[in-house]
């Protein structure tokens, strides 16, 4: 049976390229979301910055990462009171660093296919529970996106959050998992990440021509892609849960 060990992108060059190889492949679908103002600006810069910050789940066997998760110090008064802003917010209060940072804000997890279902994230979700510890922060906060919810676009997130399946647990996976590993859903984090680009943006990643003006469901988006031909611009706007871990 495989034993993990936890680094991070700090502790060698190796570690970190197969690190970002893993979280390049889970996400390149979903390529568009690193196009938000702040994803484009300062995502990149934030995680050599805080290199020691980045989780690395090693197979002690392979000596290879098996799951990731980025995350950044930021300071945030009150977790009672998150921003409709979530990922966004993190990101761009992270590059600021207008105060100390007392808190851990959890950017994503990556766990490549053949590894899930395995209870990686969990470890990954306890090893930045460490880490905050480690600094005396205040806890983990996290802009979670339910993995399932793109099957259903059009639904607000406030009901899909209450969703149930057929054994009366949370009905999204992702959220389930979270809720698992110890975290408390918050609120919503309505403006998580926005992405605002040229109608012809929109056409490339989806590989559709779009000829009226309107709200377009599109493949792993968690609501519609608002396309306006007058301006020649459309706008994503990607709804979170906020979820707040705390010793």
């Amino acid at each position: 049976m495989s034993r993990y060990v936890v680094k991070t992108r700090a502790d060698g060059d190796a570690l970190k390229r197969a690190a970002i190889a893993i979280e390049q492949s889970s996400w390149n679908a979903l390529g568009y979301l690193h196009f938000t103002r702040a994803h484009f600006r300062h995502y990149d810069e934030l995680l050599e910055r805080y290199a020691d910050f980045q989780v690395c789940l090693v197979d002690e066997d392979t000596g290879y990462p098996v799951a990731i998760g980025c995350s950044v110090p930021f300071y945030c008064d009150d977790t009672s009171r998150l921003p409709s802003e979530g990922w966004d917010w993190i990101v761009e209060s992270a590059w600021r660093a207008d105060a100390p940072p007392n808190m851990l804000g959890g950017l994503g997890i990556s766990v490549p296919q053949v590894h899930r279902s395995k209870g990686l994230a969990r470890l990954v979700i306890k090893a930045m529970r460490e880490i905050a510890d480690q600094c005396g922060f205040d806890g983990v906060v996290i802009p979670v996106r339910p993995t399932a919810k793109w099957k259903y676009p059009n639904v607000p997130m406030s009901e899909y959050i209450g969703w149930t399946d057929e054994k009366g647990r949370t009905y999204d996976p992702w959220l389930r998992s979270h809720l698992a590993a110890g975290g408390r859903i918050v609120g919503e984090a309505q403006r998580s990440m926005v992405v605002e680009e040229p109608v012809a943006f929109w056409e490339t990643w989806t590989g559709r021509t779009f000829n009226r003006t309107g709200d377009y469901a599109i493949d792993g988006a968690l609501a519609p892609v608002s396309i306006e031909l007058e301006s020649g611009v459309g706008k994503y706007v990607e709804p979170n849960v906020w979820f707040a871990y705390a010793d």
